[in-house]
């Protein structure tokens, strides 16, 4: 039973208290840890400023530590990810017996998009190594956007009228009771629109894989052919999504500095989770079997983070027997550019509340795992565990670094002047923010290797910059990580629930 059917029901759970009472409850636990966090850094800084400073080198060696050790998944995912690009998959798919069978249902959401971008996401697609006679694509619209792609849908199907198994345009009426306003509400609708023609098509569930790609997701073309591969190869193929490395390069040599740092860290974020399966949920775009899609009645249209809420929804379903899988090859989208470098920063910032939004799968899966008796307790507590501590790090982490290896020097600066240790401390914490700077070098030197050619109206001095812009990343750990994190679990943690926020999509030069 979900926690909307037990909601419906409001009668007593725990202690007397009604479930949606008991629900609330969840919801504010991740935003009470932090800011109990924070101001209890405040207090100890000022009552105990030695101690602050004992904290906050402990605090960092630990961070040096992890920095290291997720370093080491970083570069064995990058090895990966080098190793598989030079793998022809098509050449390989057709050694494997039953591949003509496999169909691609590809969905594409869109809202506000410009033309330009819905065009270069469906022409990589018409690049792709895959039979295109076993691809379909729905273009799901919003009507609330009705006068303003619906001239675009009619352009799009004039201009690729035949060129896959199927292109239908769907789209979803505005306002429906219960629904949110945002992807997962269109997608479902969308995927149900498809299900149709596939059952007039008769094409068996399990031999189908939908792929949700945002609309400025260029698809690498050999894409579809390794997720085939992957998908015939698996030993448990029906019960797991599939997850690429997305890497943000359509416009990356126009984006300003700060937003690459903010996309490139994302990108090395799920290259050190590749290694780490058992940590993966899916994000943005990803793949998974349609049949799993079907049993769980499709994505969840109130939510914002329908991505990894779908990984949720088949995890509860199937008792625990579903788990992601992790694919070495890449989908390039947008770098968050706006019309100047004012709204740029503005939707990054928006866009990264949104990610951290992903909290609201905490309480999701306590109530459900609360209910469902067949995962296993380890298993469960594994999976809450890293959710929480994952969104616990993202929003606290870098103000205790910066907090504490600040504050308590100024704040009681005559309580600490006879101490020994806070004469040394500063140069410890020197030297361990150096130790730091070896992962910090690495990542820019990967960052440069994986970014495409630099076009023709980028001067070649921008080079420099890709390197160099690795500098502002203690800058955007606090703006474009710590605090729009913490907006995030506060507004969950006091009722002021978000609603989807659509990035918007501005380029200068073509993908």
């Amino acid at each position: 039973m979900t926690m909307k059917e037990h909601v419906a029901t409001e009668q007593p759970l725990l202690f007397g208290l009604s479930p949606r009472r008991v629900y609330r409850m969840l919801e504010i636990i991740p935003g009470f840890a932090v800011w109990l966090t924070l101001i209890t850094a405040l207090v100890i800084c000022w009552v105990a400023p030695v101690w602050a400073i004992v904290f906050v080198i402990l605090f960092d060696v630990f961070w040096l530590i992890r920095v290291l050790y997720v370093m080491s998944y970083v570069i064995g995912a990058y090895r990966q990810f080098r190793r598989a690009s030079r793998i022809s998959w098509r050449q390989k798919l057709e050694t494997i017996a039953g591949w003509q069978e496999i169909y691609h249902v590809i969905v594409l959401p869109t809202y506000k998009e410009p033309y330009e971008v819905l065009e270069a996401t469906i022409m990589s697609l018409t690049k792709v190594t895959f039979p295109l006679d076993r691809m379909m694509l729905v273009l799901a619209t919003e009507g609330r956007d009705a006068d303003h792609v619906r001239a675009y849908t009619a352009r799009l199907r004039t201009k690729f009228a035949g060129t896959f198994g199927a292109f239908i345009a769907t789209e979803h009426p505005a306002g429906l009771p219960g629904e949110m306003a945002g992807k997962g509400a269109n997608i479902a609708w969308a995927a149900r629109a498809i299900k149709d023609l596939i059952d007039r098509r008769g094409i068996p569930y399990q031999n189908i894989l939908v792929s949700t790609f945002d609309a400025d997701t260029i698809a690498h073309p050999q894409y579809f052919s390794y997720l085939t591969t992957v998908f015939l190869q698996h030993p448990d193929r029906l019960h797991t999504s599939y997850q690429p490395i997305p890497v943000f390069h359509n416009n990356v040599w126009d984006a300003l500095a700060v937003t690459r740092v903010v996309a490139n860290s994302t990108t090395f974020w799920l290259l050190s989770e590749a290694l780490r399966p058992d940590r993966l949920f899916t994000f943005s775009s990803h793949s998974m079997p349609w049949q799993a899609l079907i049993d769980v009645g499709f994505w969840q249209n109130d939510v914002v983070s329908e991505d990894s809420r779908i990984f949720l929804q088949c995890f509860l379903h199937y008792d625990g027997r579903y788990t992601v899988t992790p694919m070495y090859i890449p989908v390039s989208m947008d770098t968050v550019q706006g019309a100047n470098w004012r709204q740029s920063l503005k939707n990054q910032y928006l866009q990264i509340r949104r990610w951290a939004y992903g909290v609201e799968n905490f309480p999701f899966m306590v109530w459900n795992f609360w209910y469902n008796p067949h995962i296993r307790l380890r298993v469960k507590l594994k999976y809450l565990w890293n959710q929480f501590e994952g969104t616990y790090s993202w929003a606290t982490a870098p103000v205790l670094i910066l907090l504490l290896g600040w504050l308590p020097f100024h704040v009681r600066s005559s309580v600490i002047s006879t101490s020994a240790l806070a004469h040394n401390a500063p140069t410890t914490i020197q030297g361990l923010m150096i130790g730091a700077m070896v992962g910090l070098l690495a990542t820019a030197v990967m960052s440069v290797r994986l970014l495409p050619a630099r076009p023709k109206h980028v001067p070649a001095w921008q080079w420099v910059m890709m390197i160099l812009q690795w500098l502002l990343l203690p800058v955007t750990m606090i703006v474009f990580g710590s605090i729009p994190a913490i907006e995030a679990q506060t507004r969950l943690m006091m009722g002021k629930y978000l609603g989807f926020f659509v990035t918007e999509k501005s380029r200068k030069s073509p993908s």
